[in-house]
């Protein structure tokens, strides 16, 4: 039995406030492109509006599954902040992140199968837009 999906949280974790919830608009996507051929990343025009763009490196460090989730927290990263690469003599060569696939999940979500292999990971609208790259919003979250 595969332990990925599931998260267990510590009582104090869990007695956080919840996230307030976003307007409809701002999480529901107009266009959704994810630019595979050409390894740009991936591009969303809200209802609201608002455009976004992560490029796919981004997306799969920032991976919401719950084995990712904890292996940042633990190293104390955010989404989207690449693994620290230890020192060696020889540094191993590994390709950049890019999906083999992508698919929708429901009207809420999308995912994607990396060329490393993962594929548990489910990009919920809300997880996007609240982790929007864009100057405007990193400008907003400071």
């Amino acid at each position: 039995m595969s332990h990925e999906g599931i998260r267990l949280v510590s009582a104090e974790e869990a007695r956080r406030a919840p996230e307030t919830e976003l307007p409809r608009e701002m999480v529901t996507p107009a266009k959704v492109r994810v630019q595979q051929s050409t390894g740009e990343g991936l591009e969303i025009e809200w209802k609201d509006g608002h455009r976004s763009r992560w490029s796919f490196v981004w997306l799969r460090d920032a991976c919401p599954c719950a084995t990712c989730h904890e292996e940042r927290e633990a190293q104390g990263r955010k989404p989207g902040e690449g693994k620290v690469k230890p020192a060696s003599l020889l540094p191993m060569y590994q390709a950049p992140a890019r999906p083999e696939s992508a698919s929708p999940v429901g009207n809420y979500a999308i995912s994607f199968k990396w060329n490393d292999g993962h594929a548990s990971g489910i990009y919920s609208w809300d997880y996007l837009r609240r982790h929007c790259v864009c100057e405007e919003c990193v400008r907003d979250s400071r």
